[in-house]
């Protein structure tokens, strides 16, 4: 168990915030918040420029109910010069507005998080699903398109360019896309959500 390997780690050197960040992550996975916000708490005392903790602390504050201290951490880990992955905290707060409905601020923050970085597929993801919320679907499906340029390669955002060209009616384009989703990921969710769309088309 990760969890029980952390610990040990943690009781042979309990001042290494890397071991407290694992064993934090470790009870996330294990759906044990309290216990994760613990660890990621002792890990930025121990080291306060560990900003990729916030992120951690942010996701477990949200999961256990406590959104608006999770918001926070996120906005905090976005705010601070020294974070690797402006991104990722960005794209963080665009779910969980997202997951509230909120889908103004949603898209503000998926849209600051490509602006960070726009080879980065959840943003794209999360955006166009912001925008569908709105009714807007003509610029959810752009927005996918987008993200089929910059991210070519990404199975996630193959399905979900093909399912928002099914869903405005482009049929032919969806099936492509499908097609190839099923293709490059056969046993994975994507490959089986393609498939399973694809059999609501008509025969060819």
């Amino acid at each position: 168990m990760a969890v029980e390997e952390f610990k040990k780690a943690v009781r042979q050197d309990g001042k290494n915030p890397y071991f407290q960040k694992g064993l934090g992550q470790a009870y996330l996975a294990t759906k044990k918040f309290d216990e994760a916000i613990s660890s990621f708490r002792h890990a930025l005392e121990l080291n306060p420029y560990y900003v990729d903790v916030r992120n951690d602390l942010g996701t477990a504050l949200v999961l256990s109910g406590r959104r608006t201290e999770g918001k926070n951490e996120f906005l905090a880990a976005y705010n601070d010069p020294t974070n690797p992955t402006p991104e990722i905290s960005s794209r963080n707060l665009g779910n969980a507005y997202l997951e509230e409905k909120r889908y103004a601020d949603a898209i503000n923050w998926y849209r600051t998080s490509l602006s960070r970085n726009k080879a980065y597929p959840d943003p794209y993801l999360g955006l166009s699903d912001a925008l569908a919320g709105l009714g807007r679907m003509d610029e959810a499906v752009a927005t996918l398109e987008t993200a089929a340029k910059e991210c070519p390669n990404n199975v996630p955002v193959l399905a979900a360019l093909g399912e928002a060209y099914y869903r405005v009616g482009r049929l032919g384009e969806a099936r492509k896309q499908l097609e190839e989703t099923r293709r490059r990921d056969p046993g994975g969710p994507a490959g089986q959500r393609a498939a399973q769309l694809l059999q609501q088309f008509p025969p060819k």
